[in-house]
């Protein structure tokens, strides 16, 4: 309950007269934003000046106050892609409306891949650019599956902005909360679009006690729905107080007229609970609200934008964009509600100062710096997506890369509509563009070679699958140029040749992930792959402290080997400023292990991590302490050390009541009711744990959390339980012990392989 609910027991005058708020509404302005896309729309116009003499000149900050930088992001089949291919539409960037799916021939303009097309997911985010009245927006549309989360890590990253959206029945999914919580990593303001409000069974209202309950977020709807399913038709605007309807064949057209007297009730409650939710982060509608006035729509949209852009709230939109209706009052407010990138903090550390913080100030006329985020392989040589933060990039002009020191020229400068592209000779500050034939990784920072600044990477979650991946006939070039390739544009895409076997190993977020690149390399080079079972990304750890005292010597005539230590193995936990949980310590006083051996002790600890005694897989969690030892002033040697590390390591680690960890997985599922008996049943079955079910007229949802060793063919079993009504998605939540009956199912199943290997 708001602090003014609580003070005053709700809105004074909540039975007040319509005629009223009638009378009220007479006094509002008008957004200036065109209504209709029949307006001339200046394209291809260039978005920035030239004029760069001054750091804060006048033409380039109005440039900037008309610019906008916003990703599109949701869970997957919440309409992310079709609403984008309605605003390219509205805003007159794209000539016909196209389906996600292809079925049309065509597809989606943002899903420019095959597979995307086909599959009907997006797969890679993809960036383009329209103008929406004398506005510029920047946008990237991003995948709502999991299996491609880094898509959106980085997308966030180099955004202003964001716009959530939602389905109208599913609501608040497992990706939609990681979503947010990748938002919140990066202060992203945003708005949320419920959209899909010509669905049966479409409830916004619901949707928005979500928003406020699982994502804890200030939310307030400023538009309500006119009908509902199939008599959808258009929304109220809460801030301007009027009824928009589109019209047209493909709702070009936007029409206000007055709001319908059925409907004067819910938008006057709904309206009395948006001022309450600002009056809680805004002092001035706060006052407004005691004094039991109505604010006018310029106070709305001033409360609104400012509490936005200070992450305090969230404006709640609502429409339908496969029905093309109530798309371009979402236009509307990412103008109006979003930040442009003069009112966004960035910060950069500068190296050459001993990484002090350091605010970029987003003007043209200042020295440039830019990172590099995203990289594709081009019909041209890579590809390398930018986002300038201050300064401007030319075509020609030398750039410095911080992290290598080499000094690049930059060949060709583009802007990014899908695939296609559009050659400019410079980007200014506040930017989104690519470049051509410059290389570099991803996350990397450029300057102009004046300023040694460094702009703080994105995170990239460690992938939780693996497969042994080998070529159908004969190895050719094109196998390990695909898996390059794939490793440098995907940092969530690895690659290792595992000692043993010999075999090349891929590891990823999911099997859909690990599919897809697969699929892409006999699409793309012509490589037909084998794959092999599915492998758990599982960790070793230990539980309690465990002492070494360890004594490696080797003799076999002349100098041998000698080296002892001691010290204690114990448990860690993840540092959260540096983000690891391994630590190798060294606590050893009196020069008993001179310090020329103890880099290679730390090599020895290294050398142990990577595959544990137990099943062979990595340890984590642990902590090496080496607190003495002893050398030979002959036989001692950097190997010796190394070697006699290792092997304490071992000896300590079996003392220590070690134990397996296993990747669990959130997962998510949604199903008819009838069937939700079947489907816990099923989960129960794969040692689930059951955390939350809702119900909501014929759907429920539920979710668990499953060891992603027992969700193998979940699929498949999820289908033939509901007769392919129900869907689940799933995220890494974290490692965990595994039950003592499967941890010796697991060293049984290793020691049988590493037999048959021998």
């Amino acid at each position: 309950m708001s602090f003014v609910q609580t003070l005053f027991g709700g809105l004074p005058g909540r039975a007040q007269s319509i005629a009223a708020l009638r009378n009220a509404a007479s006094v509002v302005l008008p957004l200036t934003t065109p209504q209709t896309c029949s307006a001339p729309m200046s394209i291809f116009r260039r978005f920035q000046t030239t004029s760069t003499e001054k750091p804060a000149d006048i033409e380039d900050k109005k440039r900037l106050n008309k610019l906008r930088n916003i990703g599109i992001s949701a869970h997957i089949d919440s309409g992310k892609t079709t609403c984008t291919e309605r605003i390219l539409f509205y805003t007159g960037r794209i000539k016909e409306i196209h389906d996600v799916r292809g079925r049309d021939g065509v597809g989606a303009k943002m899903d420019s891949m095959e597979l995307e097309r086909e599959k009907g997911i997006t797969i890679q985010s993809a960036a383009t650019y329209a103008s929406w009245g004398e506005h510029n927006i920047n946008i990237i549309d991003t995948p709502g599956h999991v299996d491609f989360t880094i898509e959106v890590e980085r997308a966030l990253r180099v955004l202003d902005g964001a716009c959530l959206i939602l389905c109208s029945v599913s609501g608040v999914q497992s990706q939609t909360i990681t979503v947010d919580r990748q938002m919140r990593r990066y202060n992203v303001p945003r708005l949320s679009f419920i959209n899909k409000m010509d669905r049966a069974g479409a409830n916004p209202f619901r949707i928005i006690d979500q928003i406020r309950q699982k994502l804890r977020l200030t939310a307030a709807a400023i538009q309500v729905p006119i009908g509902a399913e199939d008599q959808f038709r258009g929304v109220v605007d809460l801030v301007q107080w009027k009824a928009l309807y589109n019209e047209g064949e493909n709702g070009e057209t936007l029409v206000s007229r007055e709001i319908p007297e059925d409907l004067m009730e819910l938008a006057t409650e709904k309206r009395h609970e948006l001022i309450e939710q600002l009056a809680n982060v805004d002092d001035t509608i706060a006052d407004i609200y005691l004094n039991e006035e109505i604010p006018t729509t310029q106070q709305f949209i001033g409360a609104i934008r400012t509490a936005t852009i200070d992450l305090k709230f969230t404006p709640v939109l609502m429409g339908s964009a496969f029905k093309n209706t109530a798309v371009q009052p979402l236009l509307d407010a990412i103008i109006s509600y979003l930040p442009d990138p003069t009112q966004v903090t960035n910060t950069a550390l500068d190296v050459a100062d001993n990484e002090k913080p350091v605010e970029l100030s987003p003007y043209s006329g200042n020295p440039f710096v830019g990172l590099a985020f995203k990289l594709e392989e081009g019909r041209y040589g890579q590809l390398t997506y930018m986002r300038i933060y201050q300064g401007a990039l030319k075509k020609g002009s030398f750039i410095t890369n911080i992290k290598t020191g080499k000094k690049i020229k930059v060949p060709r400068l583009v802007r990014m509509h899908a695939s296609d592209m559009e050659d400019v000779d410079e980007l200014g500050a506040g930017e989104i563009g690519a470049m051509f034939g410059v290389d570099c990784a991803s996350g990397d920072t450029f300057t102009d070679g004046t300023l040694q600044y460094s702009l703080s990477s994105m995170f990239v979650p460690e992938p939780v699958i693996s497969l042994s991946l080998t070529p159908a006939g004969k190895e050719t070039p094109n196998f390990s140029k695909a898996l390059n390739r794939f490793q440098k544009e995907d940092p969530t895409f690895r690659v290792h040749v595992d000692k043993e076997s010999k075999e090349t190993i891929i590891s990823g977020m999911g099997e859909l992930h690990l599919q897809i690149y697969v699929e892409r390399m006999k699409r793309e080079y012509n490589v037909e792959c084998l794959t092999g079972k599915p492998q758990v990304a599982f960790r070793e750890t230990i539980t309690q402290p465990a002492k070494f005292n360890y004594t490696h010597k080797k003799q076999s005539g002349g100098a041998g080997q000698f080296a002892r230590v001691m010290g204690v193995l114990e448990p860690m936990t993840m540092d959260e400023e540096t983000g690891k949980d391994v630590a190798f310590e060294n606590r050893v006083i009196g020069g008993n292990i001179p310090t020329n051996f103890i880099p290679a002790c730390d090599k020895g600890f290294v050398d142990a991590l990577e595959k544990g005694p137990l099943i062979g897989h990595p340890v984590n969690g642990l902590r090496m302490v080496l607190e003495d030892g002893a050398a030979h002033a002959v036989d001692s040697s950097e190997l010796a050390f190394r070697i006699a590390t290792k092997n304490a390591f071992i000896e300590a680690f079996s003392k220590a009541k070690p134990t397996i960890l296993e990747p669990i997985m959130n997962v998510s599922i949604t199903a008819p009711t009838e069937f939700q008996g079947a489907v816990i049943g099923g989960l129960n079955k794969r040692k689930g744990t059951v955390v939350d079910t809702e119900v909501q007229e014929d759907y429920f949802n539920v979710t668990a959390y499953v060891p992603l060793n027992d969700m193998f063919g979940y699929s498949t079993e999820l289908r033939s339980a509901t007769q392919g009504k129900g869907e689940f998605s799933m995220e890494y939540k974290n490692h965990q012990a595994v039950q003592s009956n499967v941890q010796e199912q697991l060293i049984q199943e290793h020691a049988r392989l590493k037999s048959l290997k021998m």
